[in-house]
């Protein structure tokens, strides 16, 4: 794993390397551990970013965009989903599985840690397409709202395996 540039020591592998990581280099939002797969993939390579960064973290703005990409989207959330839908003598729709349903709720989560009220967004890609991805994160600072974007590619299409390139893009 890499951030920055820089090698993470890391000892775990597959979906325990998501805890791993958390617990290491995050620690402090307990909601990390109710996210599905993808959530927790975006919501650490953000987090790793922003600590990056190095501004201030945690106040109100609304110049700041979160606009991701993906591939599966919320695949794994969707099927588990469906398992609890699918026989009808066990009819046992769960809340906390639907939300996950819901690919943008990655967006959301980081926009909400940060306090971040611009724009959000997951796009659906039938690859990752970096050019694509910078294209339309530039075209959110045409309107003048948005001064910087989190943007990048996120995919978890199953809950061993898993990518996030993140990166942050100033107007200019």
């Amino acid at each position: 794993m890499l951030t920055d540039g820089k090698r993470l020591h890391t000892e775990s592998t597959g979906h325990a390397l998501l805890t791993e990581v958390y617990r290491a280099h995050v620690d402090d939002y307990p909601k990390f551990f109710k996210m599905d797969t993808l959530c927790k993939v975006g919501f650490l390579a953000s987090e790793l970013l922003l600590q990056q960064e190095g501004d201030e973290r945690f106040v109100p703005r609304d110049d700041r965009a979160v606009v991701l990409f993906c591939q599966n989207a919320s695949i794994k959330s969707d099927q588990a989903f469906e398992d609890t839908i699918r026989d009808r003598e066990q009819f046992f729709p769960s809340p906390s599985v639907f939300v996950y349903t819901l690919p943008n709720i990655v967006t959301g989560e980081i926009a909400i840690r940060n306090k971040y009220t611009g724009e959000t967004n997951l796009i659906v890609l039938p690859r990752r397409d970096d050019q694509q991805i910078q294209q339309h994160a530039r075209q959110l600072f045409l309107d003048g709202t948005a001064t910087s974007v989190i943007t990048g590619w996120i995919d978890a299409p199953d809950n061993e395996h898993f990518a996030a390139d993140m990166w942050i893009i100033q107007s200019s």
